[in-house]
């Protein structure tokens, strides 16, 4: 660490974020947290707000590459992409189901079960999705309704409505990064805190952030699987991302984003 950074009284702030990454009196903590005292257990997941919209989850017909090995060895970040193609409406629903599907509700309604792993099975994330250019979607911003699909044939999303100046409103969502705007789809990733705080206290928003990187793998193998291009992104501007979203910032608010499409040839 260079003296500089810590007389510019960097070094403090550093301390304390890689302390935030340390796993010191987990379980200490955990005897305290609301779990614990009984307290009322937080939603799965977000309702229904507009009308709910029904899409196929036969999946059979999407994925183009599903060999391990070959998703290994493809995915990459891409940052450039045909605005032109259209993304089907199964291929969304493929990389929706993907990443938070909920496969099996384990008690009642204790614990989700879903393709990716999160710390004590609360995921505390809501997927919302801006359409640019999705077969039979009006463009603007979605919600993802993973409870309503467990045990059907089908990925449940929710219309929240249309996002004038769609592309300069995405532009500025992702910190100016005018790429981002030419594909079909860009995905949030929002967090529900007391979902997670309910069960692991002051430590549950290290545990979500992990859990957070395990969502954007399988974002891009996801994409890598069906032909397409993908980018996470880590670089937003919070308070734009919560506003497009209709998010308070407080007890929900960004946390991730990528964009899906198909890549510039």
């Amino acid at each position: 660490m260079s003296k500089d950074i810590r007389n510019e009284g960097l070094w403090e702030q550093m301390a304390k974020n890689r302390d935030f990454m340390k796993c010191d009196d987990f379980f200490v903590v955990m005897q305290n947290s609301d779990q614990q005292k009984k307290l009322p257990q937080p939603p799965l997941s977000k309702g229904a707000e507009k009308d709910i919209i029904t899409i196929s989850a036969d999946f059979s017909d999407v994925v183009a590459n599903g060999a391990y090995l070959d998703l290994l060895d493809i995915r990459r970040s891409e940052r450039v992409y045909d605005a032109a193609k259209v993304m089907t409406q199964s291929q969304l629903a493929f990389l929706l189901w993907s990443t938070q599907g909920i496969q099996e509700i384990r008690g009642e309604n204790y614990a989700s079960l879903r393709p990716v792993p999160s710390g004590g099975a609360r995921h505390p994330f809501e997927t919302y999705f801006a359409v640019r250019n999705v077969e039979g979607l009006a463009p603007g911003i979605y919600h993802y309704l993973p409870l309503e699909n467990v045990g059907t044939k089908l990925v449940a999303i929710e219309f929240l409505g249309e996002l004038p100046n769609y592309e300069e409103r995405i532009v500025e969502s992702v910190a100016g990064q005018k790429w981002v705007a030419s594909t079909p789809v860009v995905l949030y990733l929002s967090c529900v805190a007391y979902r997670a705080e309910w069960r692991y206290s002051v430590l549950s928003h290290r545990v979500a952030m992990l859990d957070a990187g395990h969502v954007g793998q399988n974002m891009m193998f996801s994409a890598a699987a069906m032909g397409m291009g993908s980018c996470c992104i880590a670089a937003y501007n919070q308070k734009v991302c919560d506003e497009i979203l209709g998010l308070d910032g407080d007890e929900e608010y960004t946390v991730y984003a990528c964009a899906v499409g198909f890549v510039k040839q």
